[in-house]
């Protein structure tokens, strides 16, 4: 069956959407007071790049709303949403498609719901917003396909925290994110007041601890690292392979050992973090999930960030808690 979409997207944006994308009527697409996701952060969201009418990292996308779902117990007809989203990234062109996923409202007071099929329904909002993806210079994965790398920046440790969560909702991008919103506010204000200082330094991103003390990913990315000692060397003269700094180098990704948190208890595990560890998964140096710890700060060589719409981010220094600066 053909779908519903609007001819002309809404200028706010917005447009509801029915469990398989089917566009509801403007009249009727009103956001109550009582959503769940605004009462209780019931729910989930991802964010989409679009260029040339083609959503990217699709299937990487489809992952996640079927995870998220899953792990949420929310009904939603996967496929059909995502030929739908297909259809506006067609009519948008360039720009960013956001999803938001609530639970719909339910019929009996408080946090609870029914373990029914009212108590899985939800509602799905679509933000369509013709901005400019960047498509800063491609980096080609080993798998053939690229990812846009932003220039280097400076990254900042901050004094935020983010919660630690149990299983299933750990990793999950949440409509939960008071701890992303304090941490960005910080950032904020850091960058703020380097902008008055009127000094050249030019901090791109921070890096968030969780609450049981070790850096998980930034306040908007995911993180990967290289460290100067191999933390699994067999002898104290075993050293992994280093690539300097990125300078154009199209082997970046794949010279020296990459590692990256886990996401088992804090943070969200982003669909570009996943992109990489599948895409070096068969290479000599596939990624390794390990802690990033006080202890490994000043062991440094490399450090990026990364997200579904900027790319990678890479780093060229990390200013620690105590103001030491470790430069890559």
């Amino acid at each position: 069956m053909p779908h519903s979409i609007a001819n002309v997207i809404p200028p706010s944006g917005w447009i509801c959407l029915d469990s398989s994308g089917n566009t509801i009527e403007p009249s009727k697409a009103i956001m109550s007071l009582d959503n769940r996701g605004l009462a209780y952060g019931d729910g989930f969201f991802t964010t989409m790049g679009v260029i040339d009418g083609q959503v990217l990292w699709l299937d990487y996308h489809h992952q996640r709303l079927v995870s998220h779902a899953n792990a949420l117990q929310l009904n939603i007809n996967s496929e059909e949403l995502l030929a739908v989203l297909q259809l506006y990234a067609q009519q948008l062109q360039q720009g960013m498609l956001k999803l938001i996923v609530t639970r719909s409202t339910q019929d009996i007071r408080g946090y609870g719901y029914m373990p029914s099929t009212s108590g899985s329904a939800c509602d799905i909002w679509l933000k369509c917003s013709a901005m400019t993806v960047a498509t800063a210079e491609p980096l080609c994965l080993p798998d053939g396909r690229s990812i846009p790398i932003q220039p280097s920046s400076a990254a900042i440790c901050l004094s935020s925290q983010l919660s630690c969560l149990p299983p299933p909702l750990a990793g999950l991008k949440s409509l939960n994110r008071l701890d992303n919103v304090l941490a960005s506010g910080e950032l904020q204000g850091i960058k703020a007041q380097i902008l008055k200082s009127n000094t050249e330094q030019s901090i791109g991103e921070g890096l968030l601890r969780d609450m049981s003390g070790q850096w998980v990913e930034g306040t908007m990315s995911n993180v990967f690292y290289q460290l100067s000692e191999s933390p699994f060397a067999k002898s104290a003269s075993e050293k992994p392979s280093t690539l300097p700094a990125y300078q154009g180098n199209a082997n970046y990704l794949t010279t020296g050992q990459w590692y990256t948190p886990s996401m088992t208890q804090s943070g969200v595990d982003g669909v570009m973090r996943q992109v990489i560890i599948d895409a070096l998964s068969s290479t000599e140096y596939p990624v390794v999930i390990r802690p990033l710890t006080d202890e490994d700060l000043p062991k440094l060589t490399q450090l990026f960030f990364c997200n579904a719409l900027r790319g990678i981010m890479p780093m060229r220094s990390l200013t620690l808690l105590s103001g030491e600066v470790v430069d890559f």
